[in-house]
């Protein structure tokens, strides 16, 4: 054998042991890329099966319980004026949206017709007084009988009720505030001609201003005199008012189920008759109550319950509740202080569901990063 042939059968093998060795590194390579592919699957899927979720914690506040119902305030008083005689408007003393007092002069009529009568009355009156008189004296002289005597006695009488009446049609051409408070409306003018008993003038007292609620049986034994009323009027967004419960019916309406409660509050400020409101009335309070928000209890139909999220998953948790105040409700039995409750995101949780909390501030975070400047490197 030649040289020639030994060294072309050297370079051969030579050849061969190359390329096995670089099928072995790349199926070595391969085999290590889907070994780590195959590591890295499952986190990627857990990653992926997560649910998004926002959470708040279980804490600690004082919370009221309440009764919140709406009415429309009302005048402590309310009077409509009439006039008790007829007559022509001689004169008008009032003004839509003027304080008047109790008893002080509205209207005038003509008063010459009453004026007549009193004085009628007054002649009247003042004959048979003298008729009488010497009936009494002529009666002790055995002059006129008995009876004579008692006719004129009554005559005296009737004149004297008729004076009267005649004295009190001539005061009712002088038409009065039946009570104190503001003209809220006035329907005459100087001239007009005024019926007997016609209404010409509304007063309404706005010194206190009450609202009625009917409020359902159930709250019967909860409800007292005396207890803080807080009212919101939507005419005046944004504020609100004090005040107390007035009068609590102990009577049931068995047609509605429900009993009067009447609220009162002071009057002669922004509170005016008529306005629509809003009630609340507290009738309890707890100073250290375990609270989460509203929003964390699930609409299921079942009992209440929320979600807690708790090593990266949603458990179901059933929960005694107690007092709902302001978009907070009090935990009786189910959770502890510093528990996360799911308030976003829970309608697409089921029990033991993967989740993963998203920081409500991260946005606001995120917006900061890219406001703040990057630093260049040095060329």
């Amino acid at each position: 054998m030649d040289k020639n042939t030994v060294f072309q059968g050297f370079a051969r093998t030579l050849l061969a042991i190359v390329l096995v060795a670089g099928v072995a590194s790349v199926s070595a390579c391969k085999a290590d890329g889907e070994g780590n592919a195959q590591a890295k699957e499952p986190d990627a899927g857990k990653a992926a099966d997560a649910i998004p979720v926002e959470v708040a914690k279980a804490s600690r506040r004082a919370v009221a319980a309440s009764y919140t119902g709406t009415g429309t305030l009302e005048a402590r008083a309310e009077a409509q004026v009439v006039a008790k005689t007829s007559g022509i408007a001689m004169e008008v003393f009032a003004e839509e949206g003027q304080r008047v007092k109790a008893g002080q002069v509205l209207v005038r009529l003509d008063a010459d017709r009453a004026r007549l009568q009193v004085a009628q009355g007054v002649a009247q009156v003042r004959k048979l007084e003298a008729n009488y008189k010497r009936a009494v004296q002529l009666a002790a002289q055995q002059m006129v009988s008995a009876n004579d005597l008692d006719q004129l006695k009554y005559d005296l009488a009737n004149a004297r009720a008729a004076y009267d009446m005649a004295r009190l049609e001539l005061s009712y051409t002088n038409v009065v505030a039946p009570i104190s408070g503001v003209v809220a409306a006035r329907d005459i003018k100087p001239g007009n001609f005024v019926q007997i008993n016609s209404p010409i003038f509304r007063i309404v007292d706005s010194s206190r201003l009450e609202v009625t609620l009917n409020v359902p049986e159930r709250e019967l034994a909860k409800l007292q005199p005396g207890q803080a009323v807080t009212l919101a009027a939507d005419a005046l967004p944004g504020r609100t008012f004090a005040g107390k419960v007035d009068r609590v019916s102990p009577v049931v309406d068995t047609g509605t189920g429900t009993f009067r409660v009447v609220a009162a509050f002071p009057g002669e400020g922004e509170l005016h008759a008529g306005m629509f409101s809003r009630l609340s009335i507290n009738y309890d309070q707890r100073a250290d109550a375990l609270v989460i928000p509203r929003a964390a209890l699930l609409e299921d139909g079942g009992e209440p319950a929320v979600y807690v999220a708790r090593d990266g998953k949603a458990t179901r948790t059933v929960l005694k509740l107690g007092y709902d105040d302001s978009g907070w409700v009090e935990v009786r039995e189910g959770l502890e202080e510093g528990d996360a409750v799911v308030v976003a995101g829970k309608a697409a949780l089921r029990e033991g569901s993967m989740v993963q909390v998203i920081d409500r501030d991260q946005p606001a975070k995120d917006v900061e990063k890219a406001k703040a400047p990057v630093a260049k490197a040095p060329r």
